[in-house]
């Protein structure tokens, strides 16, 4: 009798471990990928506590049995990710199908900085990661604001950029291998839509600062070289902004023959445009939809169709502008305003379409071959019609008088006309052939390409100014407008371009690498044939305890005219305008380092650019008035400074900073040496015959930093940080070509702060099987504020003159503080 209570706990053990068996399991299924989407194979799952457990297949899928009506944990562990923890608590016979998105460790950043060499390797690369695009504080956004990080910025309203001296015309940019393209006929920030590039569809973002390769195109300054996601798995993301709202699907077949991914984004920067100096009706609008589609035909053959139709609209209806300047002299000292009363409009609209499609044959393992057409459309359409009365004087400031904020000592009055109709409708039509032989020691590329260019244009714009009664330019004899365009062009271009191109590896991996290749170009507009050989190397030395890499690339860059450099000031068109040339050498260092036990890299590059046939240029805002003549040589040199790493641990962050000169030389002409005094007013018009002078683009200083960081007892809450700063500008005087330097645009500097916290973590197993947010993978919320610190930076000038015929420069400002609240979902 005594073993009776042992008997009767075995036999109630033995029972409920029958009831446990009878019990059907419960499964978790899913996919493990890395930040960029893509499948990680043989990652361990776990069951917390238990010897059980499987690896991911070669596509990164898992299927794991665990046990129903009971609390576990998943642990997901990869030799230089971050384990990741899930907990679950499911039914009988119930599976749940997950994602886990494994993120690089912080002690395993220096083995992948090392392990990416082709990053470390090719001049003038920067690899960037496309996450950051979405949480980088600007009131642009998108890819191009990180770049702008690197290469420096004068304007948060406009996404293009300018690098190494060069100017917005001369970057390239690729996606998915097809060449896009930007509106031309955009004046100012203002009137910018949202960029091509969808940071949502972005899988691999390259920059190349200088030094690319022959594989890709005639420009002289860059290369942005995007490639879209090709999603194995049903997924999305969704944002609301004041600014933004956007949308992306992705997914794929059963079978996973087929894949989709669709992006569609709206922008209005009404917001933004609201707190301009000039006050009026604003409505801006841009949206675009984008759609990536593949097909795998069989293990060889895949088609890939990228498309995009986007449209921006820009009406304005001003009503009134107020700017103030400050003027401080031994013998005057005054805050100098200029009131502006309008009427009239401005209507502008620019559609841009694109449908490209791909055949890409894998014939063999070595050999890749991709096939491609492509058309491009942009039509963009000007109407304006405004009229301005202008009063320019000392403003008071005195809050204690009746007339604080008021004109009390006029100084000039006038009124002037801008009147525009102008149309731009340019086709592209683009057959492309592009090839990859893998050998071992050599990797072999090679391409060729026809495109027809067809350009309509039709410009007719005008300018009126009067000046105290007076209409400039003064004439007794004749009315005369100040500037008066009324030209068309029909052009059809063909061009033909190609290359080939060897990546050559000596010894081994770790040793010397040298790429070099030539491609042609030559089109029917002006019949030039031209040749750009372009090699590169790297080496890093064997025995070295140092992990440093020596890198560096020479070549010769050309730019054939396309389209804004063939019209000179007065609106007619050179079809003889040849190609900007140019031969440039870079040469730098990678070098990864360990400070404490966080690994950080730091890159640095010197560079020299020589340029010939150059087409001088203005710049008036985003808009760049050309000489449409090949009168100029030029030159830029500089040094590039990078640090990339984690300030605060699994944060990444980056510092960047330059130093630059660029310089022109108008051969065999006359300029004026205008120099103005402390009150903007002329003293001294010396005409010299050449010399150096300084490009639009000169900057001696470019600064950035973006920084990451998050709260030490909760990584829920981030913050970002991006800070900009460029050393001045000089700023010549619209419509006059003798006039160069004139003025100088002030040193910009901007700060833009992000403040983010995790509404709905990815821990999927704590929400009800009812819940909205079930299949959620998380939901962040950002605030954002622009100019934290509230500068007035200027991006040009208005020229007025007072009732003695003097001439005065008052700034146009950018935007000033500004509040910006989104939120982020994904799924």
């Amino acid at each position: 009798m005594r073993f009776t209570p042992l008997l009767l706990c075995c036999f109630l053990a033995f029972l409920s471990l029958t009831a446990v068996a009878q019990k059907k399991p419960a499964y978790v299924t899913g996919k493990v990928v890395d930040e960029n989407e893509q499948p990680i194979s043989h990652v361990s799952v776990m069951i917390l506590g238990r010897r059980t457990g499987t690896s991911t297949s070669d596509s990164g899928t898992f299927r794991l049995q665990a046990p129903p009506d009971k609390a576990f944990a998943i642990v997901f562990t990869y030799t230089g990710y971050k384990t990741e923890q899930r907990n679950f608590l499911l039914n009988e016979q119930e599976e749940e199908r997950i994602v886990i998105r494994m993120e690089r460790g912080a002690r395993q950043l220096d083995s992948v900085v090392v392990t990416d060499q082709r990053q470390r390797r090719e001049a003038g690369l920067i690899v960037l990661n496309p996450k950051n695009a979405i949480n980088i504080p600007s009131p642009t956004g998108g890819i191009e604001s990180l770049i702008k990080v690197f290469v420096g910025s004068n304007n948060e309203l406009t996404s293009q950029y300018s690098v190494r001296g060069g100017n917005y015309d001369e970057n390239l940019i690729y996606v998915n291998d097809f060449e896009v393209f930007r509106p031309y006929l955009v004046r100012s920030g203002q009137q910018e839509g949202l960029s091509f590039i969808n940071p949502e569809m972005a899988r691999n973002v390259n920059f190349y600062n200088g030094g690319f390769q022959a594989r890709y195109g005639d420009k002289m300054s860059s290369v942005l070289d995007i490639q879209y996601k090709r999603p194995k798995q049903f997924g999305g993301s969704a944002y609301v902004g004041l600014l933004e709202q956007g949308l992306h699907l992705e997914g794929t077949s059963r079978n996973n023959k087929f894949s989709f991914l669709v992006g569609v984004r709206n922008r209005s920067n009404r917001n933004l445009l609201a707190s301009q100096e000039t006050k009026g009706n604003y409505v801006p609008s841009s949206a675009d939809l984008q759609a990536l589609l593949t097909y795998q035909i069989n293990s060889r053959n895949s088609l890939e169709l990228l498309g995009n139709l986007s449209q921006t609209k820009f009406t304005l209806v001003p009503e009134f502008s107020q700017l103030t300047t400050s003027v401080f002299s031994p013998f005057f000292s005054a805050n100098l305003g200029l009131d502006i009363y309008f009427e009239g409009r401005e209507e502008d609209k620019y559609r841009t379409s694109m449908l490209g499609l791909s055949w890409i044959q894998q014939l063999r393992k070595n050999l890749r071959l991709k096939w491609m057409v492509s058309r491009f459309e942009n039509d963009e359409r000007e109407s304006i019609d405004i009229t301005g009365a202008y009063l320019f004087g000392e403003r008071s400031f005195d809050k204690g008088k009746p007339d604080y904020g008021l004109i009390v000592n006029p100084l000039g009055a006038g009124l002037s006309q801008t009147f525009a109709r102008n149309k731009l409708n340019i086709g592209i039509w683009n057959f492309s052939h592009k090839g990859t032989l893998d050998k071992g020691r050599h990797y072999i590329q090679w391409g060729q390409s026809i495109e027809r260019q067809t350009i309509n244009d039709k410009l007719h714009e005008w300018e009126y100014q009067d000046s105290a009664g007076y209409n400039l330019p003064y004439n007794p004899d004749r009315f005369e407008l100040s500037k008066s365009l009324q030209s068309k062009a029909d052009l059809d271009i063909t061009r033909l371009t190609g290359y080939i191109q060897d990546n050559i590896i000596f010894n081994d991996s770790t040793g010397f690498t040298l790429q070099a290749g030539v491609r042609y170009n030559y089109n029917t507009l002006n019949k030039e044939f031209l040749l750009s050989p372009r090699a590169g190397f790297s080496w890093k030395p064997a025995h070295w305890k140092r992990d440093m890499i020596f890198r560096g690339a020479a070549g010769v860059y050309n730019q054939p005219p396309f389209y804004r450099e063939l019209r000179r000031y007065d609106g007619t068109v050179n079809e003889a305008l040849k190609a900007q040339k140019s031969w440039q050498v870079t040469a730098g260092l990678d070098y990864n380092f360990k400070s404490g036990t966080r690994p950080y890299r730091f890159t640095a590059e010197a560079y020299y650019k020589h340029m010939w046939d150059v087409v001088p240029y203005d710049v008036d805002n985003v808009r760049l008035r050309y000489f449409g003549e090949n009168r100029a040589k030029a030159y830029a040199t500089g040094l590039e400074m990078r640090l990339f790493g984690e300030l605060v641990k699994d944060a990444e962050s980056w510092i960047s900073i330059g130093f630059m000169r660029t310089r022109e030389d108008l051969d065999k002409d006359t300029y004026f040496d205008y120099k103005l005094d402390s009150l903007n007013k002329p003293v001294d018009s010396t005409l010299k015959e050449g010399g150096w002078l300084r490009r639009p683009s000169d900057r001696l200083l470019t600064f950035g930093m973006f920084l990451q960081d998050y709260l030490s007892t909760n990584k829920n809450f981030k913050v970002y940080l991006n800070f900009l700063y460029g050393s001045n500008l000089p700023y010549n005087i619209p419509n006059s070509v003798k006039y160069r330097n004139a003025l100088i645009i002030e040193p910009y500097m901007r700060i833009d702060i992000g403040f983010s916290a995790l509404l709905l973590d990815s821990e999927k197993s704590n929400r009800r099987s009812h819940s909205p947010f079930r299949n959620f993978e998380n939901i962040w919320a950002t605030l954002e504020v622009f100019n934290l610190i509230d500068r007035d930076n200027t991006i040009s000038y208005l020229l007025i003159k007072d009732f003695s015929n003097a001439t005065f420069a008052m700034p146009n400002r950018l935007t000033p503080r500004l509040l910006n609240l989104k939120l982020v979902a994904r799924f």
